[in-house]
C-alpha cells in the first residue's frame, strides 16, 4: 500500500467567540464566511441570550456524514451558510435585564464565561476528535484569549472598529502618549498617522469623565495583554487607513480584512451574504423609497442603543419637517415609555409628515443605503454603519455620542472627507438650525460634489480590497496559511512590504 494512502486529511477548525450584540456578531460571521471559502471549518460561539433570535433565521441541521457533529448527543446543531452555531451560558436567566445592569453583567461574564466556553470546547472539539487550530475573538470577550492559552490554541483578535481606534487605545493603555486627565481635561492628542485629536474627537473610554468602569477594565485587560494574541485583524481595509496601519507596524501589527459588510454592497451576489437581524426590519420602507426621486431622501438612524432626550427628538423632527426633503427615520421606540418622553417621537409628528416621511422601528439598512433615492445619512457613526455608508457611497452627517463614535466622526470629516459633523450647543443639544444647515450643505453645498467624489474612490477601493488578490483578501489568505501550517507567531510578510511601497507612493 502506498504511503500517501495512509495519510489522513487534516481538517482545520476555527472557533469564533462573539459578544452577544448584532454589531459584534455580524463582522465575525462575514469574516468566517471568507475563511470557509478558503477551506477552513468555522464555528461561531455566542451566549444563550441571542439563541432564540438567531435561530429564527437559521435552519437546524444535522451533518449526515458526521454523527458527532452535534453539540450534545441527540440534538441538532444549528448553522448558517456553512458556519456552525454553538451557545453557552453567561450565568444569568434569559429574562435578566443585562442592559440595565451592565457593570454587574460584565463582571459576572468575566468569571463564568471562561468556564462555560472551555467546557464547550472540550465537548465539541476534543470529545469529537476535531483539531481546533485557532480561536478568533472580538474585543468585548478578552477573557476568551485566556481560554485559548489554557487549551494551547493560537488566538486571533478581530478588532471590529477602525484601525485608528486600535492605535489610540493601544497607545493609551500602554501609556505611550499623553491623554486628557482630571488635571488637564482639555488636552489635545497628537498621534502618528492621525490628525490632531481634541477631547470631542477621542473615544469616550479614554476620557477622565468615562462612567463605565467595567468597559474600561475590559479594554485595559485587552491592550495590556496583547501577547496572548498571535494575530490582530481589523474590520477595515488598508487603502482607507494607510498611515495609521503603517504607524502600528513596529508596535503591534494590525492586518485589515474588511470591509466586513454585506456582499451585495461589494458588488457580489446577495445570496452569499451572511448576517443576523436581532430586530425585525420593516421592508415596507423599501417600497416607499421606490416612489422617491433619486438622491432626495434623508436617511436617519442612530443605532439600537442610543436614546435621545425628548427635546433632542423634537429638534430632529422639526428639522426634518422643515427640510422640504423626504426622509426615512429609524426611530426605535422605547419598550417601556419613559416619564420624560426620552426616545419618543413628538406628538402629532407622524400624522403631520405622513406625506413627507417614513418612520420605521428598524429597517434593512444595507438595502436602504444602496437605494438610489438616498441623498445622505444622519448617523451616530457606529463603525458598522460607517463601513456600510462608505461602501454604499452615501455622504454622512455625523452626530456621535460615545465609545468609538466621536473618533469615527473625526475620520469621516477630516480623513475620509465624506461628510459633516453636527455641533451641539452648550446644553448638549444640537439645534434645529444646526441640523437644517448640515442637511442643506451635505445635499447642495459647495463641498457636496467633493464628498461624492471621495466616496466613489473609496467604494472602488473597498471592492478591490476584498476581491481576489486585493489587500484584505491577501491578509485573509495569509492568516489561513498561518493556521494551516501551524504557525503562531506574527511575522513580517510580503504584504507588509507591499503596503510600505504603496505608502511611499502616497507620501511622494
Amino acid at each position: 500500500m502506498a504511503l500517501n494512502e495512509d495519510k489522513q486529511v487534516i481538517h482545520h477548525h476555527v472557533l469564533m467567540v462573539a459578544f452577544a450584540a448584532q454589531g459584534h456578531i455580524n463582522p465575525l460571521l462575514r469574516f468566517g464566511k471568507r475563511l470557509v471559502s478558503k477551506g477552513l471549518h468555522v464555528t461561531l460561539a455566542c451566549t444563550e441570550t441571542t439563541k432564540q433570535r438567531m435561530l429564527k433565521q437559521f435552519t437546524a441541521t444535522t451533518d449526515e456524514n458526521d454523527n458527532n457533529n452535534n453539540v450534545s448527543k441527540g440534538t441538532a446543531s444549528h448553522s448558517i451558510s456553512d458556519i456552525q452555531l454553538l451557545f453557552f451560558s453567561d450565568g444569568f436567566d434569559l429574562d435578566y435585564d443585562r442592559k440595565a445592569n451592565l457593570e454587574h453583567y460584565f463582571e459576572t461574564l468575566e468569571k463564568v464565561g471562561p468556564v462555560n466556553l472551555s467546557n464547550l470546547i472540550k465537548e465539541h472539539y476534543y470529545n469529537n476528535h476535531k483539531k481546533l487550530s485557532c480561536i478568533i475573538i472580538n474585543p468585548f470577550v478578552p477573557w476568551a484569549a485566556d481560554v485559548a492559552v489554557k487549551h494551547k490554541v493560537p488566538c486571533a483578535l478581530l478588532w471590529i472598529q477602525p484601525c485608528s481606534l486600535f492605535a489610540i487605545y493601544y497607545r493609551f493603555f500602554n501609556k505611550l502618549n499623553s491623554f486628557p486627565t482630571l488635571e488637564n481635561p482639555d488636552l489635545s492628542v497628537e498621534l502618528p498617522g492621525l490628525p490632531l485629536l481634541s477631547t470631542e474627537d477621542l473615544p469616550s473610554f479614554v476620557l477622565p469623565s468615562n462612567p463605565f468602569s467595567s468597559l474600561l477594565k475590559i479594554f485595559s485587560d485587552l491592550f495590556q495583554n496583547m501577547k496572548k494574541h498571535n494575530w490582530v485583524l481589523a474590520n477595515s481595509f488598508f487603502e482607507l487607513e494607510k498611515e495609521v496601519i503603517d504607524s502600528m507596524s513596529e508596535l503591534c501589527p494590525i492586518r485589515p480584512v474588511g470591509p466586513l459588510v454585506p456582499t451585495s454592497l461589494l458588488g457580489e451576489d446577495e445570496k452569499f451574504d451572511v448576517g443576523v437581524e436581532l430586530w425585525t426590519p420593516e421592508n415596507a420602507c423599501l417600497e416607499w423609497l421606490n416612489k422617491q426621486a433619486v438622491s432626495s431622501v434623508i436617511y436617519v438612524s442612530f443605532g439600537s442603543i442610543i436614546v435621545f432626550s425628548a427635546k433632542q427628538m423634537e429638534v430632529i423632527a422639526t428639522a426634518l419637517k422643515n427640510s422640504n426633503h423626504p426622509f426615512l427615520w429609524v426611530a426605535k421606540q422605547p419598550e417601556v415609555p419613559t416619564p420624560d418622553g426620552a426616545g419618543e417621537l413628538p406628538d402629532g409628528f407622524v400624522e403631520e409628515t405622513k406625506d413627507q416621511g417614513f418612520i420605521a422601528s428598524w429597517c434593512p439598512q444595507t438595502k436602504v443605503l444602496a437605494h438610489p433615492a438616498i441623498a445622505c445619512f444622519i448617523t451616530h457613526c457606529g463603525w458598522n454603519s460607517m463601513s456600510e455608508t462608505i461602501v454604499a457611497g452615501v455622504p454622512v452627517i455625523a452626530y456621535p455620542q460615545w465609545t468609538d463614535q466621536p473618533t469615527n466622526a473625526k475620520l469621516a470629516t477630516d480623513v475620509f472627507k465624506i461628510g459633516l459633523r453636527m455641533r451641539p450647543n452648550s446644553d448638549g443639544i444640537v439645534s434645529t438650525e444646526e441640523v437644517g444647515k448640515c442637511i442643506k450643505e451635505i445635499i447642495s453645498g459647495p463641498k457636496s460634489e467633493e464628498y461624492k467624489k471621495n466616496l466613489t474612490e473609496l467604494k472602488v477601493a473597498a471592492r478591490k480590497a476584498v476581491a481576489g488578490g486585493g489587500s484584505s483578501d491577501m491578509n485573509i489568505q495569509w492568516l489561513v496559511d498561518e493556521i494551516s501550517n501551524g504557525n503562531s507567531c506574527e511575522s513580517e510578510g510580503l504584504l507588509n512590504d507591499r503596503q510600505r511601497e504603496e505608502e511611499d507612493k502616497v507620501r511622494t
